[in-house]
């Protein structure tokens, strides 16, 4: 999500000096790739670019064929194959081992639903959606529909002039099951395929303290593109200047905190006031609540005495419940100053969203991303 926001800042600035826009999506990815489907990147016609579709290495071929998109008005699919080990074909040296798809499209303003405006859409409102790109792998000349569809709940955006019945009912799939895919729609007189990519809101980092080791927790969330919220009971603490201006900061009783927040299945909590009755209060509060993550800062006696009152109050934790808190917080990776400790707290959050255990690569035998995850689907549909 962050990086569609820095495309959107950058191409409202081009848009205020009435520069031509295209934005490079990378649609998907054959093997292995620095960036997988779903990156972005957009250039104007001098050459800036905002956002990335590789390491580096595609960048510049991606601005001459963007250059030549802005000046013909036309979508065009590249193809960049890496499989071969010495790159001979493509003169890049990437050092990779994948064939990767990036769909260029001219950004026409004066046209409904053009790409810029489903981005704006998914950004605009703290909601997931699912956005549909669709392109011809077979006939590289044929017409190349792009960003055509956007689902948000109980909400549908955008037309294609293929297959939009079809498209629409996998998009409305996806967006229940929280699933990205990829499908060949196949009829009697075209082919098609279409990217439908499931997009999350950015992670709400909920911080319950204000002290100084939450300063660089926020600034380095904010790299990630999180939004942060820190919420403390102490005025003088609860300073709007004291962090990013990107962060919200709150000054609330325990008992009233969760009445000012929205929770979301990507929202966060961290119990970092180094005063045991607001986090207590702030846990007992948090366990009646669906989240995901409720981290503990502290030693591991602090965690146990809480849920220990809490059983004496007659509060008994279920598995679920006991699941979601993390204490002692964070990632094992011997952290000692506050910076290293935001780091720890970071990587295990991000670990428990993406489902994964946080241990280094390469104890593991299996692909950093399955290759199951970019399969084409082939739909055989009716003209």
């Amino acid at each position: 999500m962050k990086e569609i926001k820095e495309i959107i800042r950058a191409f409202d600035e081009a848009q205020q000096q009435e520069k031509k826009t295209a934005l490079a999506t990378v649609v998907h990815v054959e093997g292995s790739s620095y960036r997988r489907a779903g990156a972005r990147m957009l250039i104007t016609e001098e050459g800036q670019l905002t956002g990335a579709i590789s390491g580096g290495c595609l960048e510049g071929d991606a601005l001459r064929k963007a250059l030549l998109v802005m000046t013909q008005q036309k979508t065009m699919l590249v193809t960049y194959d890496t499989m071969d080990e010495d790159d001979a074909t493509l003169g890049v040296g990437l050092g990779c081992n994948g064939i990767i798809q990036v769909l260029i499209e001219p950004i026409d303003v004066s046209k409904e639903n053009n790409p810029m405006q489903f981005l704006k859409a998914i950004a605009g409102q703290r909601q997931s959606s699912v956005l549909v790109t669709l392109f011809s792998l077979q006939d590289k000349k044929a017409q190349q529909p792009g960003t055509c569809l956007l689902i948000k709940e109980n909400t549908i955006a955008g037309y294609s002039p293929f297959f939009n019945e079809q498209l629409i009912h996998d998009a409305q799939s996806a967006f229940e099951n929280h699933t990205i895919s990829f499908k060949n729609y196949i009829s009697e007189k075209e082919s098609y395929t279409a990217f439908i990519e499931f997009i999350k809101p950015p992670v709400s980092l909920i911080i319950l303290g204000a002290g100084n080791d939450v300063m660089p927790l926020v600034q380095m969330a904010d790299v990630l593109g999180w939004e942060s919220t820190v919420v403390d009971g102490r005025p003088g603490y609860a300073k709007k200047e004291r962090f990013t201006s990107a962060c919200q900061v709150l000054v609330s009783k325990p008992e009233n905190v969760l009445d000012k927040l929205t929770i979301d299945d990507q929202t966060v909590f961290l119990l970092m006031t180094h005063n045991y009755n607001y986090d207590l209060a702030m846990l007992r509060a948090l366990l009646h609540k669906d989240v995901v993550y409720i981290g503990s800062l502290g030693p591991r006696k602090k965690l146990d005495r809480m849920l220990n009152e809490l059983s004496e109050e007659g509060i008994t934790l279920s598995e679920k419940q006991r699941s979601m808190i993390y204490g002692p917080v964070g990632l094992d990776i011997g952290a000692e100053a506050p910076e290293e400790i935001a780091l720890s707290i970071l990587s295990e959050i991000k670990a428990v969203l993406a489902n994964k255990q946080g241990q280094s690569l390469r104890a593991t035998s299996e692909e950093i991303h399955a290759r199951s995850q970019s399969t084409i689907e082939q739909v055989r549909v009716k003209s």
